[in-house]
Formats: structure tokens, sequence, C-alpha cells
């Protein structure tokens, strides 16, 4: 054991670069592991990061007028409570669109359940009519700070302050209605109040219920909300994001882990010879294996401890969302554990990569065994022929250098590819959110508004109202009812949507529009929760009235997970003749604005008509392009270790050749241009690869993801080709750049230092 310590202690002394190099490798590798963790809980689970910041209450208690609420504070396990605050029903109109609320009366700010204000400010003493919006509810009523709503059948009005995001259980038209703060005095027609609960255990929910119940009794208690329950409806909406980020976390993991080998296996691979010397002098294969597994794991455990203490301490103080994701990842439940386990994963893995490596070096023969030099061994033929046709020497055996080992450099290769594969991915899931919001037509959403008309307002007065607006392009008219699939085990959405002589432009990805009589196209959902396919009948019940189609098309449904079939309003009405149009999608003139053209057609339409702006499926993915920036950012991190090693290794070669370089007469300057053009071709191998692997996988993976959202296939949308050239020759050009600096100093090294070098 001695002998080891002191020959590490040697090595160390000897090789301090090198070492250092490696530790700076695994630290890099364990903050971008941990720091890809983080993105990850902060963008998959936003109710998460919402609930943490906002201290959120984990049960929620609405009740009558009269109950006493005050003792549910002293239940064992509560922590502290929210309120009680009154509440008031209401419904409130902006731009003709409709909600349902509960105007909470909100004195103070609270410390439990804290609204995290998004835009805007609080609600102020000096505004008595000011409110909060909660944002599902905002967004719902096309409206922001500064807008004023209604209460219909009265004369009073609120003024919209800001809006916030809160951790309750969101607004959901006909449903869950949606949360709006107001001062006391905003109150005037209580109809019961609410209490949230903050508990010391949040696993002890079920219990602290029913502990409230007792205390208040049964009677007493209008509706209860848990946390679980408002987590699993946010998750759903985030379950791309999640899916999403999750792939591209262990892509990195592995990328990661990658790179990790290749720079342990590289640096045994430069001790050859001094492995040779330990086993001239004495030592057995065992202690050979253990001298450097012991090394690499001291050295692992240093940078991975390295990584873990700054990533805890700085990483909350970087700049930007991966600051944020840090500082609320570090809130989250089991933050500690996985602060740990990453780390030891790391480490347990290098361990096992390095005890591979170290099998190997315990292998290696006693008696050094020359090497080949002049440039990686004997020219192949092309290179040959390079030679005679007059091209560059360096350039030549720059190439040849690059590839003259065929499984190293494939390896080396393969390593690099992946992260440039993964940023090629993730080029891809932006340019695919940026289509989506911009050509929402393309994913079956033609409509930008959809308007209901209500019994007062006949068909013809609707049409002509809306034909009158100057930027509405044209407005089909349709019924949407629930339908009974065979068996009657579940719902869908049958829709009837234009008319034969003005059909509505359905995105379809299979097949063909529906033309004739009972011709349907559906939604991915649909064929998938029937079994069925384009080409096939399906019977289904509205009502008491059967209603049997045929599928002629797959449309691009991204509404209610695309159990959707859609066909004509003429389609419907020969089968029951008293169907009439309960609402229109109507699609506007290329630069309109939807906010203002629901307003015009809410005044037109003196309340007759309630307006509501089509949803993109993209504004939920807003988030998704700042954290594909950092997940970017930790891949280019892997990219440039497994870079910084390749070309650590092809100079420690290049060392080796140096003599016979300079006896066929090369400059330091050509010799410098051959570790160059090495390390440039590997480069633009590793590009070539990772762009044409990336590319089709991209695709598949985002119409898989599609498919299994209901939305069906045909959504994904992969970077240009210019775009992807211009990635590909900015990492080819980043990786000569690199190169140049460490090829110049090793091709001006002493005569006498590369003696001892291939000595």
């Amino acid at each position: 054991m001695r002998a080891t310590l002191r020959w590490a202690h040697s090595d160390l002394r000897t090789h301090r670069g090198e070492a250092l190099f490696l530790v700076l490798a695994t630290a890099g590798t364990v903050a971008s592991l941990l720091l890809a963790t983080a993105l990850f809980g902060y963008a998959t689970n936003p109710w998460q990061r919402v609930f943490t910041q906002a201290r959120g209450a984990h049960v929620w208690i609405h009740t009558g007028e009269s109950a006493s609420l005050r003792e549910l504070a002293r239940l064992d396990g509560v922590e502290s409570v929210a309120g009680p605050y009154t509440t008031e029903s209401a419904t409130l109109v902006s731009r003709g669109a409709r909600a349902s609320v509960e105007l909470r009366a909100t004195a103070a700010r609270p410390a439990v359940g804290r609204p995290l204000l998004v835009s805007g400010h609080w609600l102020r003493p000096a505004q008595p009519d000011g409110v909060v919006l909660e944002t599902r509810l905002a967004r719902a009523l096309l409206a922001g700070p500064g807008d004023t709503l209604t209460l219909p059948g009265t004369a009073r009005t609120l003024t919209v302050l800001g809006v916030a995001d809160s951790a309750e259980p969101r607004y959901r038209p006909g449903e869950q209605p949606g949360l709006v703060w107001a001062p006391p005095s905003a109150v005037r027609a209580p109809t019961g109040q609410v209490i949230g609960l903050r508990l010391t255990d949040p696993g002890d929910t079920d219990y602290a219920v029913q502990r409230a119940v007792t205390v208040l009794g049964a009677g007493a208690i209008g509706e209860v909300s848990t946390w679980q329950q408002a987590r699993a409806e946010a998750q759903g909406d985030s379950r791309l994001l999640g899916q999403v980020l999750a792939l591209f976390g262990l892509g990195a993991l592995v990328a990661a882990g990658l790179a990790v080998h290749g720079a342990i296996a590289t640096r045994i691979h430069g001790h050859l010879r001094d492995i040779s010397v330990l086993k001239a002098i004495g030592f057995t294969p065992g202690q050979v294996v253990r001298v450097f597994l012991l090394q690499h794991v001291a050295y692992a455990l240093l940078g991975a401890a390295a990584a873990a203490a700054l990533t805890q301490a700085l990483g909350s103080r970087v700049p930007g969302r991966l600051g944020d994701a840090v500082g609320v990842w570090q809130g989250l439940p089991g933050h500690t554990a996985l602060l740990f386990a990453v780390p030891a994963g790391a480490v347990l893995f290098i361990g096992a990569t390095t005890g591979l490596a170290a099998w190997r070096a315990g292998r290696v023969p006693p008696v050094p065994v020359p090497r080949p030099a002049a440039a990686g061994g004997r020219l192949s033929g092309p290179a040959r022929r390079a030679l005679g046709l007059g091209l560059p020497p360096a350039l030549v055996l720059g190439w040849h250098k690059a590839f003259t080992r065929r499984s190293r450099s494939l390896a080396t290769v393969a390593r690099l590819a992946l992260p440039l594969l993964l940023i090629v991915v993730a080029m891809s899931a932006w340019t695919t959110i940026d289509r989506v919001h911009a050509s929402p037509e393309r994913i079956g959403l033609a409509a930008a508004l959809t308007v209901h008309a209500d019994a007062g307002l006949g068909d013809r007065d609707a049409r002509a109202l809306l034909d009158r607006d100057p930027q509405v392009a044209a407005a089909y008219p349709g019924v949407e009812v629930a339908a009974l699939v065979p068996g009657q085990t579940a719902t869908i959405a049958l829709r009837g949507l234009g008319t034969r002589r003005e059909p509505y432009p359905f995105a379809l990805a299979e097949g063909r529009a529906a033309r004739g009589d009972d011709e349907a196209v559906a939604g991915q959902g649909l064929l998938d929760l029937l079994d069925v396919h384009v080409g096939d009948w399906v019977r289904m019940t509205v009502g008491d009235q059967p209603q049997i189609l045929h599928i002629v098309g797959r449309s691009i449904e991204p509404e209610n997970a695309g159990r959707v079939i859609s066909t004509s309003l003429d389609t419907l009405r020969e089968n029951d003749p008293r169907i009439a149009p309960s609402l229109y999608q109507v699609r506007l003139r290329p630069g309109a604005d939807p906010r203002e053209v629901a307003g015009r057609l809410s005044a037109a339409g003196h309340g007759h008509l309630d307006v509501h702006a089509v949803t993109n499926p993209a504004d939920g993915l807003s988030a998704l392009r700042g954290v594909v920036v950092g997940l970017v950012a930790v891949l280019a991190l892997i990219g440039l270790i497994e870079l910084l090693t390749a070309i650590g290794g092809t100079v420690r070669e290049g060392e080796r050749d140096l003599l016979a370089l300079k006896a066929i007469g090369l400059s330091p300057r050509q010799i410098t241009a051959v570790t160059v053009t090495a390390t440039g071709c590997t480069a633009l191998a590793a590009a070539v690869a990772g762009t044409l692997l990336g590319t089709p996988l991209a695709h598949w993976l985002i119409d898989r993801q599609g498919r299994s959202s209901g939305i069906g296939a045909g959504v994904a949308q992969v970077p240009s080709p210019t775009l992807l050239v211009l990635f590909g020759a900015g990492a080819v050009l980043g990786a000569v750049a690199l190169a140049a600096l460490p090829a110049s100093r090793a091709a001006r090294r002493r005569l006498a230092d590369t003696l001892g070098a291939v000595a």
C-alpha cells in the first residue's frame, strides 16, 4: 500500500495538469447533472414550484357563513392557516367572455397560500374596487391589469390590478370557479367562508380532513380540496413538458457518463509506458489496478464534492432561469437526497469505468511494446494518393491521424456526437413550438375565436354580426355535443363544423377531408380509444339518437386529448333536423388582434355573444424555450469536456510523432496544422453524425409524443438546413479554435523534451 500511495503521489506531482483536468471534468459533469436535475424539477412540475414559493395550504375547506373556523388552527399537525376569508359567488364579464368566480375577501396579502404576482400589483386600500385574478381565469376572461370587469345584473364594476399564480385548483369552465382576490369592501353579498390549512406533515392530509370534519360537523362543510388533487390536475397540463425534459435528462446523463469514461480511458492510455515500468519493478497486476482505481476514484470524489458544494452555494445566484431553477429546486422535497444521490451515482459510474480500464491496464506487459510513429503509422492508400495530388501534407496527415485507429476514432466520434445529437433534438423542439405558435392552423386551430350565441339571437342575425366585422375572414357555424362510444364506456366530443358549401379547414395528417354524406375526420385520441383506423365506420349515441359516421381522415386535434370526431353541420342535420348552430368558429384576417376583435364583437352583440379566444397549446409551453436554452448549455458543457479530452489525447499522441514530422521537413506551423486538422475532422464527423441521426430522431420523438397525447403525429418540425449547417460549422470551428493553442505549444517543444516523451 505504501508503494501504491508513493507512486500515486509521484504521478500526481508529475501530471498535475492532467489530474486537475480530470477533477474539473468530473466537477463539470456532476454540475451539469445537478443543473439538469434542477431544471427538470423546476420546469416539469410548475405546480410544485408555485406551491413551494407561495407556502401553499395542504387543505382548503369551504363552509357556510355561520361555521366557526378558528378552532381548526389548534388542531394537531396544523402548522399555520390561511384565512378564514369571506367569499362571494359571482359571474364576471369581460369583452363578452363570462366566468363563474369566487370573490375572496383578502384584507392583506397572506403569508400562507400567498398569490405569486405575474403582472400588475397587489390590492391597495386606495382602490376599493381593485381585484387580482388567478392566471387561468385572467386568460379565460381576456383580461389583464387595467381592464374593467362587470357583474351582470348589477351596476358593479371591478378593476383588474394584477394577475397571480396560485397552487389552488384552477379555473375550469362549468366545473371549478375562478379565484379572485378582492378587498373586503368588494365582497358585498357573502355566501360562505374558506380556510386553508398548512400541515406539519403533508402525508397526514386525510387525517387532518377527518379531524376538521369532526370539529365542524359534516353539515357545515361545503367542499374540501387537497394539495394532492390540485397537484394531479396541474401535472396533467405539464405532462408533455415533463416527458420532454425527462428525455433530455436521461440523454445528458448518458452523454456525461461517456465523457467521463473517455477522459479516464485517454489518461490511462497515455500512461502505458509508466504501467510497464511499474510491472518491471515488481508491481503485480492487482496493485496496478488498485493504483488507478484509487487514484481516479479520489479525483472523482474531489470533483463531485466540489460540484455539489458549488451548486448548493452559488447555483441560485446564477442569473436567469438557471438560477431561479436551482433556487426553487433547493426548496423542493427530496432536494437533499438528490444533492447526494447524483454525485454518488457519478462517482460509482466513474469507479465502474475506471475498474474496467484499470483491469485492462493490469494486462499491459512488463516490457513496453514499441508503438508506431510518423503520424500514426503507415499511410493509407487514399492518403498517399492525396499527397500525390499535391494537397498540403499537414491536412492529409491530420485527416489520416484522425481516423487511422478506427475503433478509438469511432468511440471518440460517438461520444462527441451524442451531446450534439441531443442539441439537434432540442433545436427541433424549439422549432416545433415556434411553428405551432406562429401557424396554429397547422395543428387544427384555424379559428382564432369561438363565439357562442344565446337563444335570443338567431343564426342569421349572428352570422350577419360576424360578417360585418372587417377583420373576420370567415365564420363557420357549428355544434359540439357529448356522444357515447360503442359499449357506452366513455364519452367523446362530436362536432359539426362548417357546411358542405363552406367546409371548415381541418388540419389533416392522414386521409382526406370529409365531403360526402356521413363522412367525418377524427383525432388520434379517438382512433386509439375505439381501436379503429381511417376508413372504418363508427357508431355512437347522442342522447337516444344513434349516429353512424365513416372516418375518411385523421385530423390533428389539440383539444379533448384528441377524442374528437368532426363532420359537417349538414351531416348532423340530416339525422336530426332540429339541430341549430350553438357556436361559431371565427377565422380572422392576417394581422388581426383577437382581443380587439373579441371586444368589438361583444359590444356589437349587446350581451348576446360570448366570445372566447382559442387557446394555443404553444402558450402553455412557453416556459420550455428558456429551459431548452439551459439544457443546450448543459449539453454543450458535456460536449466541451469530451472535446478537450479528445484534444488532450491527440496532442499527447502527437508528441511521439514530433521527431518524425520534423525529420520529413514539416515546420512547427505545419505540425500544429496536423493536430488542428485531426481535431477538426473528428468534430466534423461528430457534427455530421449528430445531425443526420438527430434530425429523424427528433421528428420521431415529437410525433411519438403527439400520438401519445392524442394530438396525433404530424406536428414535428425540424430546423432548417441552413440552421443545421451553421450549427455544424460552429461546432467544427469551435473545436479547431480550442485545439490551436495546445497544438502550437506541443509543436514548439524542445527536442530533448520530445526524446524524453517517446523514450
